[in-house]
C-alpha cells in the first residue's frame, strides 16, 4: 500500500520501423509505459504514463472502450459481421475492417476522458485508481439487456481466445524482430489474426524473488482474437498466432500467462522456474491434502499427467501442438504444418491445393 497518487497519460502513435529498439528500453523510460503493436499498419501506439505530483491539475478516467456497457444489438450485429468475415470474407475486407476499428479507437482516445466525462487533450491527468481502471461494464445500471457487456453469456456477442506470454527484456528485441519478419512475408495475414481485434499489447514486469516470479525483467505479450463458438472450428490464420506464441515460449524461453493460456503453452513450464521445487514444499506444507488442487493444477505444475490432450482438432483448440494434419482440420483443408519463420513450430495452416 502507498499514499494515493496521480499519473499523467499521453498516448503516441508511430510507425514500428525502430519497434525492436525500443521494446527493450520503454519500460525504463516511463514508469507505466506500454506499448501496443497494429503488424498489418506498420503502426505503434506508445504509451507515456508517468506518475506526477498529486497537485497537478486533473481527474482523467481510463473507461477502455472494449469494456464499456453497449447497445446490446449492436453487439450481435458486430459477432455477426465478424463470423461473416471469418467464414466468407477476403483478406482485403479483414483489413479494411481492421483499419476501420483502429481509427474508431483512436478518435475516441482509446477511452480516457479528461473529467470522466469527454476527451479534450493529452495529457490525461488522473488518480491512480481511475487511471488503473479498466472499464466500467460491470458497474452500468440493469436495463433488461437493452445493454450489455460484451462478453455477457446471455448475448450471442464478442467471443475470443486471450494469451498471454512474457519474454525476458534481454531477448525481447529478437523476438519482435522475429514477429516483423513473420509480418513481412504476409502481411494480409495479420488483420485477422492481430489486428481486428486490440494488436499486440506489451506490458513490463520486473524480475522477482517469489518462487514462481520471472527471473529476469521481462516484457508481457497480450494478444486477443477470434473465437468460434463451434468446437473445433478453424480460424482464419491461426496459424499466424500459432507461430508466435511456439517461437515465444520455445526459441526464446518465454513464460506463458498462468491466467490466460491455452493447454499446450503449459507443458514443460514448471520446469522453466528454478524454484519451483520451493514452491511445491509451501504449497504441500500448506495444503497437504490438496483441496485447493485438482486435475488441472496438477498436470500445469507438473505432479502428475500433462495438460496436452493428443485428439482429432486439438491443435485448433489449443490442446497440443500438432504433429499429424489430424490435429488440425484436414477436412476443411487445415493441415500440420512447420512456421514459416521459426521452422520448428508445427502450426495448422490452410492449404488451398488440398
Amino acid at each position: 500500500m502507498q499514499p494515493l497518487f496521480k499519473r499523467s497519460v499521453t498516448m503516441v502513435q508511430r510507425d514500428d520501423s525502430d519497434m525492436a529498439e525500443k521494446v527493450a528500453v520503454w519500460g525504463h523510460l516511463h514508469e507505466f509505459g506500454d506499448m501496443t503493436w497494429l503488424p498489418y499498419q506498420r503502426m505503434v501506439i506508445y504509451r507515456q504514463d508517468d506518475r506526477v505530483d498529486v497537485s497537478t491539475p486533473g481527474n482523467g478516467l481510463n473507461d477502455l472502450l472494449l469494456f464499456r456497457a453497449s447497445p446490446t444489438r449492436r453487439l450481435v450485429d458486430a459477432r455477426v459481421a465478424e463470423e461473416r468475415l471469418q467464414e466468407n470474407g477476403t483478406d482485403t475486407a479483414r483489413c479494411t475492417a481492421a483499419q476501420q476499428q483502429a481509427a474508431a479507437f483512436e478518435q475516441r482516445s482509446y477511452g480516457f476522458t479528461n473529467d470522466g466525462v469527454s476527451f479534450t487533450r493529452y495529457p490525461v491527468v488522473g488518480y491512480q485508481h481511475r487511471i488503473q481502471a479498466s472499464g466500467t461494464c460491470l458497474s452500468s445500471p440493469e436495463d433488461g439487456l437493452l445493454t450489455s457487456c460484451a462478453w455477457d453469456p446471455r448475448i450471442r456477442g464478442s467471443f475470443y481466445y486471450n494469451s498471454g506470454f512474457s519474454v525476458a527484456v534481454s531477448k525481447a528485441r529478437a523476438f519482435v524482430v522475429d514477429m516483423q519478419r513473420l509480418r513481412d512475408r504476409n502481411p494480409d495475414m495479420f488483420c485477422a489474426a492481430l489486428d481486428s481485434k486490440v494488436g499486440v499489447v506489451m506490458r513490463y514486469v520486473k524480475a522477482s524473488s517469489a518462487y514462481l516470479g520471472k527471473k529476469e525483467d521481462s516484457v508481457d505479450f497480450d494478444i486477443v482474437y477470434y473465437r468460434s463458438h463451434t468446437n473445433g472450428m478453424p480460424r482464419v490464420h491461426a496459424d499466424v498466432v500459432d507461430e508466435i506464441e511456439q517461437m515465444a515460449l520455445r526459441k526464446y524461453g518465454g513464460l506463458p500467462h498462468w491466467g490466460k493460456n491455452w493447454n499446450f503453452a503449459f507443458y514443460g513450464a514448471i520446469t522453466k522456474y528454478p524454484k519451483a521445487h520451493k514452491f511445491l514444499k509451501v504449497k504441500n506444507k500448506y495444503d497437504p491434502d490438496g483441496l485447493f488442487s485438482n486435475e488441472w493444477t496438477d498436470q500445469v505444475l507438473g505432479i502428475n499427467g500433462t495438460p496436452n490432450v493428443i485428439k482429432k482438432s486439438c491443435a485448433i483448440e489449443g490442446l497440443c501442438v500438432c504433429s499429424s494434419d489430424l490435429h488440425c482440420a484436414p477436412e476443411q483443408g487445415y493441415l500440420c504444418k512447420p512456421g514459416k519463420v521459426y521452422k520448428k513450430a508445427r502450426v495448422c495452416s490452410f492449404i488451398t491445393d488440398y
